[in-house]
């Protein structure tokens, strides 16, 4: 185990905890946010939607149940920092592959723990989320200060392709009875597990694949991944959008691949205040009546009186209940829909896995038999 130092933690707004290094001794920064998932810790660090991000978990204990390579929804840590209160090396799984320590040094990433995250997360919750940075070196404040000064906010900043394939990849059954191309703007391992599950043959394009290179491959739907950073700058994603719409193709999206449906549409998209993170936000379902347990995390929303301007081309299909905020559309015509919750969620919520079963209904309804 490193050694363990004081480390500090430090926020834009000029804010300082301190705390115990965990993890890789050295210096990180990145958008500050919190996660209130109870379970998960393995899958919420491996999720590319928190590419950039410094991660607070509001639960106490992390490291509990140690890590195993089975929980990963990517090839590696994405989280570019961590912040908790207890971190706790020892565990008492027995399917673990080994300790949470090891597994953050191995993986390159620092951290801080012996926080009092409830405060860290009030004031975040006031604030809103800022920039951070965290340090187990032998720098002065100012020598921190001036470093995170120059770390560039999240709004505006392009992150899909940092975190998308270099290359398109298969995943699944050949012989399976439909193929699905995913623009893999960040995709989450369960996602294409979904998929592969209801007879899917998948291929994954790097995020700034064009509409025409993808439909080479003549597949039967397109799918929209999660992903991190500011939709609006992803000019090439939403060009990609605009086509596959034009072309009446078969269309789901997820997170950031419902904010770039709704770019796609013309449809603004604007930072959210601390964004939602956890899993077990209460979504309304307004065409079933019912409410869904949901796993969220996104810092971006669509334009709520833009959506609703739109009436004639789309409907509103979910409602999120803490703040009233868009989480579902789908086009009249019937070709697509997305949502801007996480319906694979793994560990989490299983309410809205269904929404993979409509989208295959619908790429059903326009192959020939």
């Amino acid at each position: 185990m490193a050694e363990e130092k004081q480390a500090v933690l430090l926020l834009a707004d000029g804010t300082i905890f301190y705390g115990k290094s965990a993890g890789k001794i050295g210096t990180t920064y990145g958008e500050i946010c919190f996660n209130t998932g109870m379970t998960g810790y393995q899958e919420v660090f491996t999720d590319p939607s928190y590419f950039g991000q410094i991660l607070v978990t509001t639960n106490v204990h992390i490291g509990n149940y140690g890590v195993n390579k089975l929980d990963s929804e990517s090839k590696s840590i994405k989280i570019a920092g961590f912040v908790c209160r207890n971190f706790n090396v020892q565990y008492s799984r027995t399917r673990a592959d080994g300790n949470i320590q090891s597994y953050f040094e191995s993986e390159g990433l620092t951290a801080i723990s012996g926080v009092d995250t409830r405060q860290l997360v009030k004031h975040i919750r006031d604030m809103g989320s800022m920039n951070a940075l965290i340090s187990s070196e032998d720098k002065s404040i100012d020598e921190l200060k001036e470093i995170l000064a120059s770390v560039p906010n999240m709004e505006g900043l392009e992150l899909a392709s940092k975190v998308s394939t270099t290359e398109p990849y298969f995943y699944g059954n050949p012989d399976a009875e439909f193929k699905i191309a995913v623009l893999d703007l960040g995709v989450k391992e369960n996602i294409l597990r979904n998929f592969v599950e209801r007879g899917c043959y998948i291929k994954v394009f790097p995020a700034k694949t064009t509409y025409l290179e993808m439909a080479e491959w003549r597949p039967d739907g397109y799918f929209l991944s999660n992903g991190p950073g500011d939709p609006a700058s992803m000019d090439y994603a939403i060009k990609t959008v605009k086509d596959i719409l034009n072309h009446d193709e078969k269309i789901f999206g997820i997170c950031l691949g419902h904010q770039l449906l709704g770019l796609g549409l013309g449809i603004n998209t604007f930072k959210m205040h601390h964004g939602h993170r956890g899993i077990n936000h209460p979504v309304f379902n307004r065409i079933t009546g019912k409410c869904e347990v949901t796993s969220q995390n996104h810092g971006f929303c669509l334009n709520p009186s833009e959506v609703l301007a739109m009436d004639e081309l789309l409907e509103v299909t979910h409602v999120n209940l803490n703040d009233q905020t868009i989480e579902g559309i789908r086009l009249r015509n019937g070709n697509g829909f997305s949502v801007q919750y996480h319906p694979e969620a793994a560990p989490g919520p299983h309410d809205a896995s269904y929404l993979f079963d409509v989208f295959m209904n619908m790429v059903k309804s326009s192959v020939p038999a």
